[in-house]
């Protein structure tokens, strides 16, 4: 569903009205547009720019300073699979190609419709579970093949049964 440009505003009045109207808010709001929309859309960052008045060109070197904001629409399910050494050796390249094959897309990509998104990560500090695929906080230990059809499919997964060779 689009919103318009009225629609972005006055969620963005709503976030807004929580934080004083200053320059110390800016992240907070940031956070609370990309919870909202699961990005920053570029009329929320101008309304916001407005409300709290700040430059735009401080809103959009905030918003792309941090990784954790996107200028770009995202998926309700951030797929990420790890790459780190351990990840690597255990068969991270097999679920990344596995879910090319589910979603068609590359990592660093959305599917049109805005279902996943999926990310390639170095690390995610979980060596001890490798190959790792985190889902929005979720994390997914011994991940194979699988594992990711069962992720894109939403099927519950047997903990007993992840892993393994397929």
């Amino acid at each position: 569903m689009t919103l318009t440009a009225h629609e972005i505003s006055d969620k963005i009045d709503r976030i807004c009205e929580k934080y004083p109207h200053d320059e110390s808010s800016l992240i907070e709001v940031l956070h609370d547009i990309s919870a909202e929309f699961r990005w920053l859309p570029a009329d929320a960052l101008r309304h916001a720019s407005e409300i709290l008045g700040v430059p735009l060109a401080k809103v959009y070197a905030v918003a792309t300073f941090y990784k954790g904001f996107s200028l770009e629409p995202r998926g309700e399910k951030i797929i990420r699979v790890c790459k780190g050494t351990a990840c690597h050796v255990r068969g991270a390249d097999r679920n990344i190609d596995e879910l090319k094959r589910l979603i068609g897309v590359e990592p660093g990509e959305t599917t049109d419709d805005l279902k996943f998104t999926l990310e390639v990560v170095n690390c995610v500090g979980a060596c001890a579970m490798a190959p790792v695929v985190v889902v929005n906080d979720k994390y997914y230990r011994n991940a194979s093949p699988n594992t990711m059809k069962s992720i894109i499919t939403g099927e519950e997964i047997d903990e007993s049964d992840e892993g393994g060779d397929d």
